[in-house]
C-alpha cells in the first residue's frame, strides 16, 4: 500500500507541488506541525519543521514514513480519537476528513494538539470535480480511494464552528492539477483568484483558530506608542485623555524630528506625570514605519497599541480596542474611519474616495474583510509582532507608512483581522502630513506588491 502511494504521489507530483508551495507560504520554517493523515510523509518534510509529527491510521505508512524520515516523528493514530498529547503551532489536515466517520467528532479532538495561537489548515477536494476524479480512477490516471463525504467549503466552515474553531479565511486553490507548460502556471498563479474562476479550483482550504482566550485583560499588560512629529500642542493630551488598560499601561512617545519643540514637551510631559509610565524615544531613521519599529522594540507589555499623535482618533475609544484582542474576538484589531459620520474637516472628499476604493482592493487580497488600511490605530499582541518581525525578510523593508508592515505581516501569519468603527476627529493643532497624491501612488504600490507576495504566490 506505501509503495502504491507512492507511486501515485510521483505521477501527481506537479499538483502535490503546488500544494506544497502555497502550505510553505503559510507555515514558516521551524514551526511545530501536525499533520493528520501524513501517509508517507513527503508534504511533512516539505515544510521544514522545528518539530514534525505525522500521524495515519496505516502502519505500513507510519513506517514508510519514518524510514524516509528519520528526523521526523511518525505515529499510528486516529484522527477521531488522537492519543498524541502535546501541542503544536500548525495542524495539516490535507484530504483526511473525507475518510471519517464522524467529522465533528474528529474537528472536535483537535482541541487537545491546539493552544489559542494554532493554526488548522484543512485541505479537501472541490465536490464540482467529482465526476473528473472519478473518471480519473476509472482510466489509471489516479489513485482509487473509497468513498468520500460531500463537503463543500461552507459545510466545513461550519463543522468547524459547531466545534469551537473559528475560520480565519478560507478559499479555492489549483485550477489546473496537470502540468502544462504556460497554461498551467497562468492557471494557477493568476486565473484561479479571478471571479467566476475561482470556485471552480480543485482544492479547498480552509484556515482556522481555537475560540480561546490568550490572556485575561485583569492580567494583561498594555503598551500605547505615540509617533509624532510636529505635534507639540497633542503631547499631553495624549497621556491625559488615555484611560488605564488592563493591569499595566504603558506610554512611549517616538519623536520624528520636530520643528515646533514637539521632543522637549514629550520630555516636559514625561517628568510632569511621574505616575504614569512614560518613555520617550528620538527616531534615527524616517517616517512612521521607521518610528513604530523603533517604538514595538522598546516595549515591555503584552499588547502594543498605536496611537497617531495628531488625536484624531481619540484615545478614549482605546480601551474598545484592548476589550475586542483581550476576549479573543480578533487578533489584530484596525481601527475604522470609514463607518461613524465624520467631523467636517477631518478628511478630505479625494482622501475618502481612495480610502474606499483601495478598502476593495485589500479585503481582495488579505481574503479577510478590511475597510480602512491607512487607519493609525492598530492594535496586536506583542508575541505576535515579534513573529512578524521575524518573518519581516519575506516581504522586505518596503513599506514608509508602517501600516502595511503590519498588515502585512498579520496576513501571512493568517491573524484574525477585525475592525472597529471610531468616531475621526478634526485636527486641534498642527497640519496633516498626508499627501493625497504622493500616498495615493504609494497605496497603489502596496496592492501591487501585495498581489505578488500575498496574492499570486
Amino acid at each position: 500500500m506505501s509503495e502504491e502511494r507512492e507511486k501515485w504521489r510521483k505521477k501527481g507530483k506537479y499538483y502535490h507541488g503546488q500544494l506544497e508551495k502555497y502550505l510553505r507560504f503559510l507555515v514558516p520554517e521551524g514551526a511545530s506541525v501536525l499533520d493528520i493523515g501524513c501517509g508517507t510523509g513527503e508534504l511533512l518534510a516539505s515544510l521544514n519543521p522545528r518539530r514534525g509529527v505525522g500521524i495515519d491510521i496505516s502502519p505500513r505508512m507510519v513506517e514508510k514514513a519514518q524510514h524516509n524520515y528519520p528526523d521526523l516523528d511518525f505515529r499510528v493514530d486516529d484522527f477521531e480519537n488522537l492519543q498524541i498529547d502535546e501541542t503544536f503551532d500548525f495542524v495539516i489536515i490535507d484530504g483526511t476528513i473525507g475518510q471519517v466517520d464522524d467529522v465533528q467528532q474528529a474537528f472536535q479532538g483537535l482541541h487537545k494538539v491546539c493552544t489559542p495561537e494554532t493554526r488548522i489548515i484543512t485541505i479537501y477536494f472541490n465536490y464540482l470535480w467529482a465526476p473528473v476524479i472519478k473518471l480519473a480512477e476509472m482510466t489509471g490516471l489516479r489513485m482509487k480511494q473509497n468513498l468520500q463525504h460531500w463537503l463543500p467549503l461552507d459545510d466545513i466552515a461550519n463543522l468547524l464552528f459547531l466545534t469551537d474553531f473559528d475560520v480565519v479565511k478560507k478559499g479555492y486553490r489549483v485550477l489546473m492539477p496537470l502540468n502544462i507548460p504556460l497554461f498551467s502556471p497562468f492557471c494557477n498563479r493568476f486565473l484561479v483568484h479571478m471571479p467566476l474562476f475561482w470556485k471552480m479550483a480543485l482544492t479547498e482550504v480552509l484556515i482556522s483558530r481555537p475560540v480561546a482566550v490568550r490572556k485575561r485583560s485583569q492580567n494583561t499588560t498594555c503598551t500605547v506608542l505615540v509617533p509624532c512629529r510636529n505635534e507639540k500642542g497633542n503631547i499631553e493630551d495624549a497621556i491625559r485623555r488615555t484611560p488605564e488598560m488592563g493591569k499595566q499601561t504603558e506610554f512611549i512617545f517616538v519623536e520624528g524630528g520636530s520643528s515646533d519643540g514637539t521632543y522637549e514637551e514629550c520630555l516636559r510631559v514625561q517628568d510632569a506625570y511621574p505616575d504614569k509610565d512614560i518613555s520617550v524615544l528620538q527616531q534615527d531613521g524616517r517616517g512612521k514605519g521607521d518610528a513604530v519599529r523603533k517604538g514595538f522594540a522598546a516595549a515591555k507589555n503584552d499588547v502594543l497599541m498605536i496611537l497617531d499623535a495628531d488625536l484624531t482618533v481619540p484615545p478614549e475609544d482605546l480601551p474598545k480596542f484592548f476589550e475586542a484582542i483581550t476576549s479573543g474576538k480578533g487578533e489584530f484589531i484596525n481601527g475604522s474611519r470609514l463607518v461613524y459620520r465624520m467631523e467636517k474637516e477631518a478628511m478630505r472628499f479625494l482622501n475618502t474616495l481612495g480610502n474606499k476604493f483601495f478598502s476593495r482592493v485589500f479585503t481582495y487580497l488579505f481574503e479577510q474583510r478590511i475597510r480602512d488600511t491607512l487607519c493609525g490605530t492598530k492594535v496586536l499582541w506583542r508575541e505576535d509582532y515579534l513573529k512578524i518581525q521575524a518573518g519581516r525578510k519575506y516581504f522586505g523593508e518596503f513599506d514608509p507608512f508602517g501600516d502595511f508592515d503590519l498588515l502585512f505581516g498579520a496576513v501571512k501569519l493568517n491573524l484574525k483581522i477585525k475592525e472597529i468603527p471610531i468616531r475621526y476627529r478634526e485636527r486641534t493643532y498642527g497640519s496633516t502630513q498626508i499627501s493625497r497624491f504622493r500616498h495615493g501612488v504609494l497605496l497603489l504600490k502596496m496592492a501591487w506588491f501585495g498581489l505578488f507576495k500575498i496574492k499570486w504566490i
